[in-house]
């Protein structure tokens, strides 16, 4: 009997420890749910964001109360900080690939249709700016494939979730959060100053808008009203978009009439690769030093005034393409850093370049 009593004693007790274990567990999870953000939860009850909006009021000389207003609308979209995070596997650079994505006959077709459709304002940004269509034209279609993918994301939603939430696994969290924390600000500037409702804009996942893909700061210090309507607008003014992505280049000291690039191959006896790529993309070597160095040039490029760099393009597994870049092309990369990109949009304009000559 006493044994009984025994084994009903533990148990009961066993139970009891089961039951608290359960109930603290529940309340912690509770607990965790209740300061956690939520899949499409919003920023209104978030103190962080809401200290944010105030400071942020402050620097711009906005009404709190709208900064908060706005914000408070912004929900958390759960997919974007997956989508800001570096890939796990970085699969090898192949530039022929990359190619492939934007040189292509449908591409190349809008493109056209886009200058046929435009070209008096392409040739008067080429006038104000001296920025040649075929770069503009380039631009757009790598960018947006000329306002076909603009992006789904409200920009309010992107931005308010990587200030707030970005991810803190990411290699430059810090810098990169305080970055798209002022793109969140530029935003909600841009939005007062042209009187539109930051929650209809949609953009990327980062927050870039318009057939340009400007980030906020570079619509605030780019973006230009190029018909005089006194309004900016890059997602539906083909006037703006083309004198503000011209504008942009001109800001970045586009030389006009200057190529972008010129073919080269190597003397092998007197290569010096090392001192050659050491610089990246940034132009430095004069033509007598390219040349010293193992670089060979032939035609115009042998008379070219300025500076060059060597351009590595790589193939996957096969071999390397090179090119020299001017300070025209480093230009281009101003606008997204990434000599593909870069190449991408030159070839892009100038095939589509091509049609347009070969039109009647």
């Amino acid at each position: 009997m006493r044994i009984l009593s025994l084994i009903l004693m533990s148990l009961a007790l066993l139970f009891s420890a089961n039951t608290q274990a359960a109930e603290a567990a529940k309340k912690s999870k509770s607990k965790n749910k209740s300061s956690a953000p939520t899949a499409g939860s919003t920023y209104a009850q978030r103190p962080d964001a809401m200290a944010w909006a105030e400071r942020m009021a402050q620097e711009n000389q906005l009404d709190p109360k709208w900064v908060k207003a706005q914000l408070a609308q912004a929900k958390l979209i759960p997919s974007i900080p997956r989508l800001i995070m570096p890939p796990a596997q970085v699969s090898q650079k192949n530039w022929a690939a990359y190619r492939a994505r934007f040189i292509e006959p449908k591409r190349i077709q809008a493109g056209l249709h886009f200058w046929q459709r435009h070209q008096k304002l392409l040739n008067q940004a080429e006038q104000t700016y001296g920025v040649p269509p075929w770069l503009v034209v380039g631009v757009i279609g790598v960018e947006t494939f000329y306002g076909q993918h603009t992006g789904n994301f409200r920009v309010l939603d992107a931005l308010s979730t990587l200030s707030f939430d970005f991810p803190k696994e990411h290699p430059r969290a810090t810098e990169r959060q305080a970055f798209f924390s002022k793109e969140l600000a530029q935003f909600l500037v841009m939005a007062s100053k042209e009187k539109v409702n930051p929650t209809k804009l949609k953009g990327s996942y980062a927050g870039a808008m318009g057939l340009p893909q400007f980030m906020p700061s570079s619509w605030a210090n780019f973006a230009v009203d190029f018909d005089g309507d006194k309004n900016i607008d890059l997602f539906k003014n083909p006037a703006d978009v083309i004198g503000s992505v011209a504008h942009y280049f001109k800001a970045f000291q586009w030389q006009s009439g200057m190529p972008t690039h010129y073919a080269v191959s190597f003397n092998r006896e007197q290569l010096d690769m090392e001192a050659l790529m050491a610089p990246d993309i940034l132009p430095t070597f004069s033509v007598g030093n390219f040349l010293a160095k193992g670089a060979v040039l032939e035609g115009d490029a042998l008379n070219h005034k300025g500076q060059l760099a060597l351009i590595e393009l790589l193939n996957g597994e096969g071999p390397a393409s090179y090119v020299a870049g001017t300070e025209n092309f480093y230009a281009i990369t101003r606008y997204n850093w990434s000599s593909y990109y870069a190449m991408a949009v030159i070839e892009l304009g100038q095939a589509v370049a091509r049609e347009v000559s070969s039109k009647p």
